[in-house]
């Protein structure tokens, strides 16, 4: 099991105000988990492993100049609003639930992560597309691409962490689509990898 239990644990990845700001969110999500289901209760004492830095872990490989994003089901907010919370770069978040809306929206104001929280199915929202799309444990890779494509703009990039069925779900999708594909393996996570698209166009 991790533990961060001071800045220094996560030195040199964020600065010291950022840690301050995802304890700040960590501290809420285990607040709010008690009332609403956020994550696992199995999961709450290792959450920075398991969520939090999973989620970190993408930041390194968000293009420079993104000025805009979207996260698809965010969720509790991974890794759309953690994301947010690190680069400051603005993440529109997707989600259906609305409790879940009501905490992302309380853990942005409280973190002052500039995200805006739309909540609405993914299928009926209407959000301008951005040069940055993710999602996380969301759907297989196919159905990813269905609900993801109408969000990218042209030149964008698309950020997933995937299981170890990444080989399939990618083998899978090729038979629909076109695209330039580039993985990572997970620093969080045994099996698990992060894919990184570009160039996707419908085949």
């Amino acid at each position: 099991m991790f533990h961060v239990k001071r800045w220094s644990d996560l030195q040199p990845i964020v600065s010291r105000e950022t840690f301050d700001r995802l304890t700040l969110y960590q501290e809420l999500l285990l607040r709010w988990n008690s009332r609403i289901n956020l994550v696992s209760r199995a999961d709450e004492g290792n959450l920075w492993r398991r969520h939090i830095l999973d989620s970190l872990q993408l930041a390194a490989l968000v293009p420079a100049l993104t000025e805009r994003a979207i996260d698809l089901g965010s969720g509790a907010g991974f890794p759309g609003l953690v994301l947010s919370i690190c680069t400051g770069i603005p993440f529109d978040l997707i989600e259906a639930d609305q409790r879940k809306c009501a905490f992302l929206r309380e853990a942005a104001r409280e973190t002052g992560a500039p995200a805006l929280v739309h909540a609405v199915r993914i299928e009926k929202a209407l959000v301008h597309p951005a040069t940055l799309v993710t999602a996380r444990a969301l759907a297989p890779l196919p159905v990813l691409l269905d609900l993801a494509y109408r969000f990218l703009l042209p030149g964008g990039v698309a950020l997933f962490p995937k299981g170890a069925d990444a080989d399939r779900e990618l083998t899978e999708a090729g038979t629909k689509w076109n695209m330039s594909v580039e993985r990572f393996p997970s620093r969080t996570a045994a099996h698990a990898t992060i894919i990184k698209l570009s160039e996707v166009a419908r085949g």
